[in-house]
């Protein structure tokens, strides 16, 4: 399992993730690799690829589309991104099913990020990509202030309050780097390279 962390206020968007990833072997053994979870779009936009190591694969094959498709406000991203995902979730499903058990599949979900020129008062937006109904099926929802995957609500509790508060982005990273590190030492499933980047009105960039 990997370990998303992403909130957001009215300095832009923070998101964060490991590398690691589990492969799923045809004889049933669990194997891990390390990953690059964190794919950026569009000159404003990213996304987190969370669980089995697939879900990297399909944002690239995102990225590519996006490229295409010459959007970039990430309202229009998610525009495209929902129903590509899908797609490719369910190609996924059909041809891993062929061969290993369902359960390891499931575990693929997605943060967007990004921003939107289009609405001054919202310019910052977070949405989630996920399994939501138990069935093998992608579906959105758009996430407020701060939110995790899988969950930590101590952190997110305090996220939300610095957001808040307005707090620059750059005062909220090192808590979200210590939450990061200290999942990996309880968690041999969580594990570096960490990735961080900001999204802010002038595009995406590595924290």
């Amino acid at each position: 399992m990997s370990q998303l962390i992403v909130c957001q206020n009215s300095f832009g968007v923070l998101l964060a993730t490991d590398s690691q990833a589990p492969t799923f072997e045809l004889n049933g053994e669990v194997d891990r690799i390390t990953v690059n979870r964190m794919v950026q779009l569009s000159p404003h936009a990213a996304i987190l690829a969370g669980g089995a190591a697939d879900g990297v694969e399909m944002c690239q094959m995102l990225k590519q589309f996006i490229s295409d498709e010459g959007v970039d406000d990430v309202q229009d991203v998610y525009g495209a991104a929902l129903p590509f995902l899908a797609t490719e979730f369910e190609r996924v499903m059909r041809r891993k099913c062929e061969l290993i058990p369902v359960d390891p599949v499931h575990q693929l979900h997605f943060i967007l990020g990004g921003h939107t020129a289009r609405d001054p008062r919202r310019p910052y937006r977070l949405y989630l990509l996920w399994t939501k109904q138990k069935r093998a099926r992608l579906d959105g929802d758009e996430i407020g202030t701060a939110f995790s995957v899988p969950r930590l609500m101590g952190l997110e509790y305090r996220l939300e309050r610095s957001c808040n508060a307005n707090v620059s982005l750059s005062d909220i990273l090192p808590e979200v780097k210590y939450a990061m590190e200290e999942q990996a030492k309880e968690n041999p499933e969580t594990g570096p390279p960490f990735s961080y980047v900001f999204i802010t009105e002038e595009g995406v960039r590595h924290a």
